[in-house]
C-alpha cells in the first residue's frame, strides 16, 4: 500500500486569488445553475520560478511531489518534464511524483511551473471554483530540498489571450503573442527581477492523494504532407490525434500567423476549422520580430489537419513543424480474432481510437466537451483494460465516481468537473463494469471495501424513486434510453432532459435491474448474501410492460408502443419471460442490423449475442457496411460518434464509444463476465 506524502510545501498563489474564498459550483442538475466565473478571473496562467542548488551526490535521488489546480505543466532547467493533474475534487485532489535525476544538475538549478486557471463551468476541471494554485516537494538526498512558499517568484504570463471559446465552454482558443516579456520563463537564464513573490493561499483546503494512474505521454507526430500554396501552408498530420502543434517563424514585429485545425477538409481541399463538432478551431500567433518566434500552445485539441496563413514577410520553418500527440500509456497485449480484410480493419480503427483518445480520464470526445462521463465511459474503459491488462483506470474511475455522492446519492453524470448533470441509467452502468472487474481481476478487497457505497447508489433509487411494485416510477433525473434522439425507434416514454417523469418506462427499469442483477453476483463472489431478492422484481417488470401478444417489451406502462431499444435492454440483462420473445428480438436484430443501433445500444447488443453464442451474427454485424465499415469510407482514423459524420448535428470525429467494436474482436472468452 503506497504511503501518502505529506506535504511541507504551501498552496501558493498570485495575489489575483490568493485570498479568495471557495465558490460553491456543486449542485442538483434541476436547482438553479451557477454564475458564470468573472470574466477577470478566467483564463488566467500563473508562472512560478525558483532557483536551488544541488550538490553531485544527491542528483541521483532527486524527485518532486507536485500538484495544481486547475493544472500545471513543469519545467527544470529549461526542460519539460511533465503536467498533471488529473481533475478531482478538493477533498480527494491528486497530486503527482516524478524522478527529476535526468534534468537536474550539481550547482544551481531552475525550477519552473506554468499554471492555469480556466475558470469556466464545463466538464474539464473542478474550474470556476475560485480556486488555483501550486503545492510542491523537491526531495533530494532524503530531504526536502524546495518546498513551495513565498520565497517563490510569480507572475501572470501575458502571451495568451482568448480568440473565443468553444464547445460546450470547453476551452478558450488561443492567441499566443511571442512578444510577451514572459516568453521563455523556463530558462534559467530568464530575468526574473520584476516578478512579485508568491502569496499563500489563505483558504486552500485539500487533502491530496497521490495520483493512481500514470501520466501522459507524448509522441511528435510530424506531417505526412506538406504543401505551399501562396501564403498559405497545408499540413496533413495522417490521422485526427489530441494534442497541440508547434513550429518556428520570423517575420515583422506585430504579424500574425493564423491558423486553422480541423479534422476534416471541406471539398475545396481547405481545413473544415468551423467543425461539425461545434468547434470554431481559429487560433493566432503573433510574432515578436526577432530571428525566431516559437508557438507554444497551452492547450489542446483534436485535429488532423492544419493550415497557416501568412502575413507578408513572414516564414515558417518547415522543417520545425510538428504535432506533440497526447495520451495515456497503451501497451497493446490483445490480438484479433479474425483475419479477415474487414476485421482487421475495424480492429485497427478501434485500438487506434483507443490508443490516442484516452488522456488522463477516459474522456468521451476530445473536442466538443472533453468530457468524464460516466455512462458510455463503462464500455470504453472495460475495452481499453481489457486490451491493455492495465485495470488501475477502472478503480480510479468508480473512486471517480463514488466521490460525486457528495452532489447527489444517486451519483453525477460527469465526475471531477464543475458541470452539474444526472442521467438515470448511468450509475446503474456500472455494476456490469464492477462484476467484470472482479472476475479480471480478483482484486476482491478492493471492491469489498467500497460494497457498502455501491449499495446505497442502489438503496438512493429504491427509496427516492420505486413504487410499491419494487419498479421505478419517478425519476428527477433524465434519460438518455439512446443517442441521439433519431436512434429511440419511436421510444413512448417520459426521457426529456429538465423534466421529472412519472411513469415506468422499460429502459430504466431493465437497468435498475440488471444492476441488481449484476450486484447480486458481485456480493457472491464476495461471500455476502445477495442485496436484493430478484424475483418479484422480474414478476413486476414483466407484469408492467411485456406484450404477452407480441413477445416483446412496451417502452411504458402508459403506451402500447413497441421499440428496438426498449427490447435490447431487456435482452442484455436476461429479462426476457419467454424463449419466444428472445427468438422474435434476434429475428429483429437480423433485420435491423445495427442501424438503430448507435451510442448506448451497440454494446449491450453485441455483448447480448456474445453471451448467447451469436458469433456469426456479432461478426456480420461488425463487419457490416453500414457500422464501422462506413466510418472508414468516410476517411475515419478514429470512430466517430456514430456511425457516419451526418448521422448527428454535432458529430465528434474522434469519440471513443464506438472504439468499443475492439471488445468483440479480441481473442477472449467474453461469457467469463456477462451473466445470463
Amino acid at each position: 500500500m503506497t504511503t501518502e506524502h505529506t506535504f511541507i510545501g504551501k498552496w501558493i498563489s498570485s495575489g489575483r486569488f490568493a485570498e479568495l474564498e471557495k465558490r460553491n459550483v456543486f449542485h442538483r442538475q434541476l436547482a438553479p445553475a451557477v454564475p458564470p466565473e468573472a470574466p477577470e478571473l478566467q483564463n488566467r496562467h500563473v508562472l512560478f520560478r525558483k532557483k536551488f542548488t544541488l550538490t553531485a551526490e544527491e542528483i541521483s535521488s532527486a524527485k518532486i511531489y507536485i500538484s495544481a489546480d486547475d493544472y500545471y505543466k513543469l519545467y527544470v532547467n529549461g526542460k519539460f518534464v511533465e503536467q498533471g493533474p488529473a481533475a478531482g475534487y478538493d477533498f480527494h485532489y491528486f497530486y503527482n511524483v516524478m524522478d527529476l535525476s535526468k534534468f537536474v544538475q550539481p550547482g544551481e538549478n531552475t525550477l519552473a511551473v506554468h499554471t492555469y486557471y480556466q475558470g469556466l463551468l464545463n466538464r474539464v476541471w473542478v474550474s470556476g471554483d475560485h480556486q488555483h494554485g501550486l503545492i510542491l516537494d523537491l526531495e533530494a538526498g532524503g530531504k526536502v530540498i524546495v518546498a513551495s512558499d513565498e520565497t517563490f517568484l510569480q507572475h501572470e504570463h501575458t502571451a495568451y489571450s482568448s480568440c473565443g471559446v468553444v464547445g460546450y465552454d470547453t476551452q478558450f482558443m488561443e492567441r499566443y503573442d511571442a512578444a510577451a516579456p514572459e516568453v521563455g520563463f523556463e530558462q534559467p537564464s530568464f530575468d526574473d527581477s520584476g516578478w512579485q513573490k508568491a502569496q499563500l493561499r489563505r483558504h486552500a483546503d485539500y487533502r491530496l492523494f497521490r495520483q493512481p494512474s500514470a501520466q501522459l505521454v507524448f509522441e511528435e507526430i510530424r506531417p505526412v504532407t506538406l504543401k505551399h500554396e501562396k501564403n498559405r501552408i497545408a499540413l496533413d498530420f495522417g490521422g485526427v490525434y489530441v494534442g497541440a502543434m508547434k513550429f518556428s517563424a520570423h517575420g515583422p514585429k506585430g504579424s500574425e500567423v493564423t491558423m486553422h485545425f480541423g479534422q476534416e477538409l471541406l471539398e475545396d481541399g481547405q481545413v473544415r476549422y468551423d467543425m461539425r463538432c461545434n468547434c470554431v478551431y481559429e487560433e493566432f500567433f503573433r510574432l515578436s520580430g526577432g530571428q525566431k518566434d516559437i508557438l507554444n500552445p497551452f492547450d489542446f485539441k483534436s485535429f488532423r489537419y492544419a493550415e497557416l496563413i501568412l502575413p507578408e514577410g513572414v516564414v515558417v520553418d518547415d522543417d520545425s513543424i510538428v504535432l506533440t500527440a497526447r495520451h495515456y500509456p497503451f501497451q497493446l497485449q490483445a490480438q484479433c480474432k479474425f483475419h479477415d480484410e474487414a476485421s482487421m480493419a475495424v480492429w485497427k480503427l478501434c485500438v487506434d481510437t483507443l490508443r490516442y483518445g484516452f488522456q488522463e480520464v477516459n474522456q468521451d470526445c476530445m473536442d466538443r466537451e472533453k468530457g468524464y462521463y460516466l455512462g458510455d465511459g463503462c464500455y470504453t474503459l472495460l475495452t481499453y483494460c481489457m486490451l491493455t491488462g492495465h485495470y488501475v483506470l477502472i478503480e480510479k474511475f468508480f473512486d471517480d465516481f463514488l466521490a460525486t455522492k457528495f452532489i447527489n446519492r444517486g451519483l453525477m453524470t460527469c465526475a471531477a468537473c464543475s458541470m452539474m448533470q444526472e442521467i438515470a441509467e448511468y450509475p446503474l452502468m456500472m455494476y456490469p463494469l464492477l462484476y467484470a472487474y472482479c472476475k479480471l481481476t480478483g482484486n476482491l478487497d478492493y471492491v469489498r471495501k467500497r460494497y457498502d457505497d455501491f449499495a446505497d447508489i442502489l438503496d438512493f433509487y429504491r427509496e427516492q424513486y420505486t413504487d410499491t411494485d419494487g419498479l421505478i416510477n419517478r425519476s428527477d433525473k433524465w434519460c438518455v434510453v439512446e443517442w441521439p434522439p433519431n436512434f429511440q425507434d419511436g421510444y413512448d416514454a417520459e426521457i426529456e432532459e429538465g423534466k421529472v417523469s412519472h411513469s415506468k418506462h422499460v429502459a430504466l427499469n431493465a437497468y435498475y435491474l440488471g444492476a441488481i442483477k449484476y450486484f447480486n453476483a458481485v456480493a457472491q463472489l464476495l461471500g455476502r448474501a445477495p442485496y436484493a431478492e430478484l424475483a418479484p422484481l422480474e414478476a413486476s417488470f414483466v407484469k408492467a410492460f411485456w406484450d404477452p401478444e407480441h413477445k416483446q417489451f412496451r417502452d411504458s406502462d402508459v403506451s402500447k408502443h413497441i421499440s428496438f431499444v426498449g427490447n435490447a435492454y431487456p435482452y442484455y440483462f436476461g429479462l426476457f419471460p419467454e424463449e419466444a420473445g428472445k427468438t422474435e428480438f434476434l429475428r429483429r436484430i437480423r433485420g435491423a442490423r445495427l442501424s438503430k443501433t448507435s451510442l448506448f445500444v451497440v454494446f449491450p447488443l453485441l455483448a447480448a449475442l456474445s453471451r448467447d453464442g451469436e458469433d456469426a451474427l456479432v461478426h456480420d454485424l461488425l463487419t457490416d457496411p453500414n457500422a464501422w465499415l462506413h466510418m472508414l469510407s468516410e476517411g475515419a482514423t478514429r470512430t466517430f460518434e456514430g456511425w457516419g459524420k451526418e448521422m448527428k448535428w454535432n458529430t465528434s470525429l474522434f469519440h471513443l464509444t464506438m472504439s468499443v467494436g475492439a471488445m468483440f474482436l479480441a481473442d477472449w472468452n467474453l461469457k467469463d463476465i456477462l451473466l445470463a
